[in-house]
């Protein structure tokens, strides 16, 4: 890369771990988190990218920089990269580190709410957009949302749309996520209230009973017939613990 490659905040660089998350759930990955974000959801579980209580963390990184500081930490045991946030979708620069990523054999996941059109969108191995539903406190620009899906449908890429789903209100904004881009597959996923509680055995009861009420809720909806129901599973084994 040149040596006018621009720099990228990253907060945490870490793994192998698996994806506890979205269409890849359970793949080995590493994850770079990056700084910033357009939205402030209410229920966060990672509002230090953009909180200011991570500021003194973040690091101006290039993206060769990034890949050999993700092969220092992993080695050769991984061949894949969540991107993750806050936003990563705000950083152009990120074009960089997927092409590098691309380069060496390394695929590549990033999940964004669908507020933001990046180019490289279309080089992304594994792409989820989750817009956030109600309970989050935002509000959906759908006409965005619209053009980014049409772009991505027009290119033929592959991706998927993912709602966190915490109360009946938010399933409903779920199922007309659904209904208004078919076809596309579709993930809902049981929502974590409980960031407070850092100890994984207290922690898992909750986080079971949260996801069966989803199942049985997605079970009786005729509207939700070709969907996956997911657990936020990395809590399910560490609770709220960063890094991991």
């Amino acid at each position: 890369m040149s040596a006018n490659s621009k720099r990228i905040p990253v907060l945490e660089l870490f793994g192998p771990t698996v994806q506890g998350e979205g269409m890849v759930i359970g793949r080995k990955t590493m994850f770079v988190r990056t700084a910033g974000c357009d939205y402030r959801c209410s229920w966060c579980d990672s509002a230090f990218t953009w909180d200011g209580t991570g500021k003194d963390d973040i690091r101006m990184l290039t993206a060769d920089e990034i890949i050999e500081k993700l092969r220092a930490l992993g080695g050769d045991c991984f061949d894949h990269v969540t991107i993750s946030g806050g936003n990563p979708a705000l950083l152009p620069a990120l074009g960089e580190l997927i092409d590098g990523l691309r380069e060496s054999g390394i695929r590549s996941a990033l999940e964004t709410q669908g507020s933001r059109w990046q180019d490289w969108f279309l080089d992304i191995d594994d792409l989820t957009l989750s817009p956030k539903p109600p309970s989050s406190g935002m509000t959906t620009d759908w006409a965005v949302l619209d053009d980014i899906v049409g772009k991505l449908q027009s290119k033929s890429r592959s991706f998927c749309l993912k709602t966190v789903v915490f109360d009946e209100l938010d399933l409903e904004y779920a199922t007309f996520v659904h209904l208004r881009y078919p076809g596309v597959p579709f993930y809902v996923q049981a929502g974590n209230a409980n960031l407070r509680e850092t100890e994984p055995a207290r922690m898992l009861p909750y986080l079971v009973e949260r996801y069966e009420w989803l199942i049985r809720q997605v079970m009786n909806n005729t509207e939700l017939r070709s969907v996956h129901v997911l657990p936020q599973l990395h809590t399910w084994v560490w609770g709220n613990k960063k890094g991991v």
